[in-house]
């Protein structure tokens, strides 16, 4: 029938994240954790970049997260700078157990900011939240930097798993929401234009039989082009 195909039709959205903070805060493990649900004690830095691909429903849509995990160290970013470009969101993580990671967060953000889109999606992403005793950062201080840049924020554990998918999620869905926004305000100017021209003038021709066709005129000034 129709309306089946209809209803399975799915729209499909591609959206790419990008990974960023210093070297060892755990980026590779949140990745991995979210992606395929591993944890890799022993994990070394990042040479290079590498991204996933990972599928979020939401509201009912496909949406696909392209994920890429830029290495954190110093010798790297010239060659990270450019996988910046064309991303919507972004992961901002710091190690709570580390305060020069979280005091690095400001250099991080100009950097993303200079390469990419201005109006990213970022959530400040405080991790590593198991070492409770080797804390070095607060929660209140996290939160008090997010909500002076204007970013998301969590916390979160690759190790046990809290908060890594609300993290992914957070972004994935704050982007699509925008995107959304976007579309509904262009179908808005789309119907507006329509009425424009509905509101034009009618002509009443008489045709060779005698019958009267309709047609309508566009106001002066008015365009229709299609």
């Amino acid at each position: 029938m129709a309306h089946n195909s209809e209803e399975e039709k799915k729209e499909d959205y591609l959206f790419k994240i990008v990974l960023i903070g210093d070297s060892a805060v755990g980026k590779s493990n949140l990745l991995a954790r979210f992606a395929r649900d591993e944890f890799y004690p022993n994990s070394k830095s990042t040479i290079g970049v590498e991204f996933q691909t990972q599928k979020i429903n939401i509201n009912g849509k496909e949406v696909k997260a392209q994920i890429w995990d830029t290495a954190g160290q110093e010798r790297f970013r010239a060659v990270t700078s450019a996988y910046y470009r064309g991303a919507v969101g972004a992961l901002l993580v710091y190690d709570i157990s580390r305060r020069l990671t979280f005091d690095n967060i400001g250099r991080w953000l100009n950097e993303l900011q200079t390469h990419s889109d201005m109006n990213v999606v970022i959530i400040l992403v405080g991790n590593k939240s198991d070492l409770k005793d080797a804390r070095e950062v607060t929660t209140a201080e996290g939160k008090a930097l997010a909500e002076a840049k204007g970013l998301f924020f969590i916390e979160t554990s690759a190790l046990d798993s809290s908060n890594v998918t609300s993290a992914f999620q957070t972004v994935v869905r704050e982007i699509y929401n925008i995107l959304s926004r976007k579309v509904i305000q262009s179908q808005e100017l789309q119907k507006k234009d329509s009425g424009r021209l509905a509101n034009g003038k009618s002509l009443v021709l008489q045709a060779d039989d005698g019958n009267q066709e309709t047609v309508a005129e566009t106001k002066k000034g008015g365009c229709c082009s299609s």
